[in-house]
């Protein structure tokens, strides 16, 4: 195997990874990016269940993250970000935007977590953690 290895980095070719996909998913629009991104992240679960999704907000993107927020047709947030979090998926809301707009974090709903700063951690993902980057 080991001589394998060394020939495909020989020869500029990469080995195949049969790791898991990681994806970001960037919030940064408001409710309906919000809308239209929960159901591309349940959809995506649907399709590869093995996926681990990281949902990063920040500006007008924390604001379905806030406690008794809905869609258009009524239905609460939270119930959708905590069945996907039952999934799998990890929610992090944006400290800068929390300072930024006199948030606070008991504003928020129950389980997403706390980063200094969203476009950091999207960053940090992608080029760190190898996340793929979406954008509902």
């Amino acid at each position: 195997m080991r001589t394998i290895a060394l020939l495909f980095l020989l020869l500029g070719f990469s080995i195949p990874s049969f790791a898991q996909d990681k994806v970001i998913y960037h919030f940064d629009g408001g409710l309906s990016q919000a809308t239209k991104g929960l159901r591309n992240i349940r959809n995506h679960l649907d399709t590869d269940s093995k996926v681990k999704i990281v949902a990063v907000a920040h500006a007008e993107g924390v604001d379905f993250l806030m406690d008794g927020k809905r869609d258009a047709n009524g239905n609460s947030y939270d119930a959708l970000v905590q069945d996907l979090m039952g999934r799998g998926v990890d929610f992090r809301i944006c400290e800068i935007t929390l300072r930024n707009r006199n948030l606070k974090k008991e504003q928020f709903i129950i389980g997403p977590g706390f980063v200094p700063s969203g476009v950091v951690e999207i960053t940090r993902l992608q080029q760190k953690e190898g996340f793929a980057y979406l954008k509902p």
